[in-house]
């Protein structure tokens, strides 16, 4: 190649990349709060479980014991992945190894899509473009926001745990801040892929899914986390780095390797494909027929999503279920260990606190669902695309009734069918279990009516509903291991409910909940019905 051919080669890829500096700032200056928030909250959790587990299993004795009783347990593998080692940081890398990877993936996913596929959706991107902007930056500025949360996470990870080992501190660290941009660049490329960003994500998410599930199928077969279903997971890669049990530096390769192959495919996407277009365009057809309500609409633009929440949540009903009858060998003797149990699903027996505690995450995880199927009117609105169907004859509380018809009944099927795998795999009484399911509705619909809420009074702010989620969902996952005072756990609506099975019935706060809930729904719909329509 000539010196001229060179030179323009590198004058051509410097041309994409215009602008790349201003969008990364205007990411990070968007994600002042989220990225540091999530990448605090999350290495707080994970460095503070150390002390947890101090706090149960003081010994090295004690370590080993159940370290060497939760490997035997394949439910137990499947859901934690298996255990390398009887220290403290071996342990704390079982226990929420796999946890911080996820949500580094979810993290890394919702950050690449935001800034790639929903800035051209709201046509945000359009307007940017109009500057010198080049084609490929807004993918770079956003891989880079993804790097920024993933290295702080990273950070958090290893000084929390410092004291324990700096190497392994260190491995863990990179472990979960690579799962993380393994997801970030797999966003990328569902974001060329597809025409929304809801779609994206949903894609990108259905990727993370899956990883999750074949590490689940690997460990549940095999206890030394060599299975090939596990290797064929990112999220398996994380835990075979064995942080804190011998330390594989090299298995970090792979996922620097999938990064950067998946980073090369969404490059060489974005430079064949014009703004706004993508590879997969949605399917227009005519509302009519079944299409010519605003009910209808609703449940043609959600029925995907709730198909795939339903199945995941029958799936996982099964898969937990089955662990239940392990629960009482799991625990023992140990009064500490059963003393988070009893924490997290009330101080009945065993089995019935543990299928309590595992109905509680169900439940917190179906108010994600709940949440994000509500703030689809946010989406829908200013996207544009709510405007020609209020230009008809639909009122805006007609609109809205549709999509939040199928938020919240979606979200009761979702626990329906999480209360039916878990009674398929267990054998327990289904009144029982099905009771013990429904109980948690009220807390769900509590946290989909403060969406409905701020979207309707407080649009701009309507994605703090996600941050009242997350912050439910770690509070009930990891707070009773950490023995966070009560009051805290009382911030989540989830800590007010019965613990069924075994508990004795309270209605008042069930009923406390619900009304809650009516008020803010109604609060919401008169603020939808009152103020401006959000264009962006």
């Amino acid at each position: 190649m000539s010196a001229a051919a060179t030179a323009g080669a590198r004058t051509g890829g410097a041309r994409h990349l215009a602008g790349t500096g201003p969008l990364l700032r205007l990411a990070l200056r968007r994600d002042r709060v989220m990225l540091p928030v999530w990448a605090l909250v999350l290495g707080t959790v994970v460095t503070g479980g150390a002390g947890s587990i101090d706090a149960l299993y003081g010994t090295v004795a004690e370590r080993a014991e159940v370290a060497a009783s939760m490997t035997a347990n394949g439910s137990l593998r499947s859901m934690y992945g298996p255990v390398f080692g009887d220290s403290t940081g071996a342990l704390v890398a079982w226990r929420f190894g796999v946890f911080a990877s996820v949500l580094a993936a979810v993290m890394s996913l919702v950050v690449v899509v935001r800034h790639t596929r929903e800035e051209e959706e709201t046509g945000r991107q359009e307007m940017l473009s109009a500057a010198v902007v080049g084609r490929r930056a807004p993918l770079t500025a956003a891989l880079l926001a993804a790097l920024t949360g993933n290295t702080a996470l990273a950070l958090a990870v290893t000084a929390g745990l410092a004291g324990r080992g700096a190497g392994g501190a260190l491995a863990l660290g990179l472990a979960v801040g690579l799962t993380g941009m393994v997801f970030a660049t797999t966003a990328a490329i569902t974001a060329q892929l597809t025409e929304s960003a809801r779609s994206a994500k949903g894609l990108a998410a259905a990727v993370l899914g899956a990883a999750f599930v074949l590490r689940a199928a690997g460990d549940a077969g095999r206890a030394d986390g060599g299975s090939v279903l596990t290797w064929l997971s990112p999220v398996g890669w994380a835990e075979n780095v064995r942080a804190f049990a011998g330390d594989r530096w090299w298995v970090l390769l792979l996922p620097v390797a999938a990064a950067l192959v998946q980073g090369f495919a969404a490059y060489a996407l974005a430079g064949r494909r014009d703004l706004g277009m993508s590879f997969l365009p949605a399917r227009p057809g005519p509302a009519e027929g079944r299409l010519a309500t605003a009910g209808a609409l609703a449940w043609r633009l959600q029925r995907g999503s709730l198909a795939g929440w339903t199945a995941g949540f029958l799936t996982a009903g099964v898969v937990f279920g089955g662990m239940v009858e392990g629960a009482a060998d799991l625990v023992g003797d140990d009064p500490k260990a059963r003393e988070v149990f009893e924490r997290m699903g009330g101080a009945q027996a065993v089995d019935d606190a543990f299928l309590a505690a595992l109905l509680g995450l169900f439940g917190m995880a179906a108010s994600l669902y709940a949440v994000g199927s509500v703030l689809r009117l946010h989406g829908e609105e200013v996207s544009q695309r709510a405007e020609p169907v209020l230009a008809g004859a639909v009122g805006r509380l007609r609109w809205a009734a549709g999509h939040l018809a199928v938020a919240f009944a979606g979200s009761a099927l979702l626990l329906l069918a999480a209360g039916l795998g878990m009674y398929l795999s267990h054998g327990r009484d289904p009144g029982a279990v099905l009771g013990a399911a429904a109980v948690q509705l009220p807390a769900v619909w509590f946290l989909g009516a403060l969406a409905v809420l701020l979207y309707g009074t407080l649009p701009r702010a309507a994605a703090a509903a996600w941050g009242a989620a997350g912050l439910s969902l770690v509070i009930g996952w990891v707070g009773p291991a950490l023995d966070l005072p009560q009051a805290v756990l009382d911030l989540s609506p989830f800590g007010h409910l019965p613990k069924l099975p075994g508990a004795d019935m309270a209605w008042p706060p069930v009923l406390a909940l619900s009304a809650g809930a009516a008020l803010m729904v109604a609060a919401g719909l008169a603020g939808l019905r009152r103020r401006d329509v959000v264009t962006g």
